[in-house]
């Protein structure tokens, strides 16, 4: 009998059916209909630091982001557009309040979106009709971001409140104005601090509109905070089939945005992984530090670009089970470790020497798998 690889499946099943929003294209990237869940985040530097924001997009684009928006509240800011979105490997939205000059600023200089913000932009209603006119002829798509903490004055005095039905009434009303002009080449995004909020709100929206759908949970907060609240928040709504492209919303550098949006898609099986690291927790019947390998095995692996499951397991009470599973692992004990690739137990070796052996026989494996064509996908690390 031939062995039967037990490896990571090449194809994640699917929660749910994806919701069918009509498609737009941000620049070389489809967003919504059935292209991909894609990832963006939003650039630090001054807009106006031609250079330094080249830089940040350049790392951005390193991590796996595929859309970034730029701030742009100053004329130099609006200067400097047509260079950045020229120069930037990725699509570039413009993200526009207050000033609806801006907005055909960064139409002329070819950015590959623009943000408005309806509660921001007072005279914006004025506008409608010369943006719809603009943006239309040039193919720019518009993404109308509603906020809790900007809503239009006139919705917090009739609701009391930002609530779920204030930011979809918001984001619907400018859609109308666009409407009237013929102009459909929208994305909307209704974000809340509060993931409830958040999610019914999106909810809402989904059921009365066909517009692809920008998620996001505005200022989530530091790291671990607007990490957690992002992915509950991304969680429920992508796996009912909401939401098109997500942006977490970190104080964090943008890059860590990226790793854990790219995270939560994989997680949901909307995105392929690359490497992927599984290591127990640790506990009484670990007879190995399990932290130290899973670390040094992460660092040793950096930058695979192979879909390719490692396990690094403590004991012998789970550890045989899922080495077995994943296409390379370790099970360890009694200072000794098992190694297996796809299912097998090609050799025991000194805890001394796991972690190198590891190293080198995911190396065969990933050398292996792009002779033979595997597609990568995106770096994911899950601990159990």
């Amino acid at each position: 009998m031939e062995p039967v690889s037990l490896g990571m499946p090449s194809l994640p099943v699917s929660l749910t059916e994806r919701r069918r929003s009509r498609q737009i294209q941000v620049g070389s990237v489809a967003v919504g209909g059935d292209a991909p869940v894609s990832v963006q985040s939003m650039t630090t530097t001054r807009t106006s630091d031609i250079g330094a924001t080249l830089q940040q997009i350049a790392e951005l684009t390193a991590s796996g982001c595929e859309i970034v928006r730029v701030a742009c509240p100053t004329q130099d800011d609006a200067d400097a557009l047509a260079t950045i979105a020229r120069k930037s490997q990725i699509p570039v939205i413009a993200d526009i309040h207050f000033q609806p000059k801006y907005v055909f600023a960064a139409i002329d200089a070819g950015c590959a979106a623009v943000r408005v913000n309806p509660g921001n932009i007072k005279q914006f209603d004025d506008k409608v009709k010369e943006i719809a006119r603009a943006a239309s002829a040039a193919g720019t798509p518009i993404r109308i971001g509603v906020n809790a903490g900007s809503l239009d004055a006139r919705l917090l005095k009739k609701y009391g409140k930002a609530t779920p039905e204030a930011l979809v009434e918001s984001a619907l009303w400018e859609a109308s104005l666009f409407e009237e002009h013929g102009f459909q080449d929208i994305k909307i995004s209704v974000k809340h601090n509060d993931p409830v909020v958040m999610i019914q709100a999106y909810r809402q929206l989904a059921a009365v509109c066909d517009y692809p759908l920008h998620l996001g949970v505005t200022e989530a907060g530091p790291a671990f905070q607007g990490t957690i609240k992002s992915a509950v928040a991304f969680g429920a709504l992508l796996s009912e089939g909401i939401g098109d492209t997500i942006r977490v919303s970190l104080s964090a550098p943008p890059a860590e945005e990226v790793k854990v949006g790219l995270q939560i898609l994989q997680s949901l099986g909307l995105k392929q992984r690359r490497l992927e690291i599984v290591s127990c927790p640790s506990c009484g019947r670990a007879q190995v530090d399990v932290y130290k390998l899973a670390d040094e095995v992460t660092a040793g692996l950096e930058g695979m670009e192979v879909p390719l499951r490692v396990a690094v397991m403590g004991c012998v009470v789970n550890g045989p089970g899922e080495a077995r599973e994943a296409d390379l692992g370790v099970a360890s004990g009694n200072g000794k470790g098992q190694i297996f690739v796809k299912g097998e137990v090609i050799r025991t070796v000194p805890e001394s020497k796991i972690v190198e052996t590891l190293i080198d026989e995911a190396m065969k494996l990933a050398e292996q798998m792009e002779k033979d064509g595997v597609e990568s996908g995106e770096p994911a690390v899950t601990v159990q």
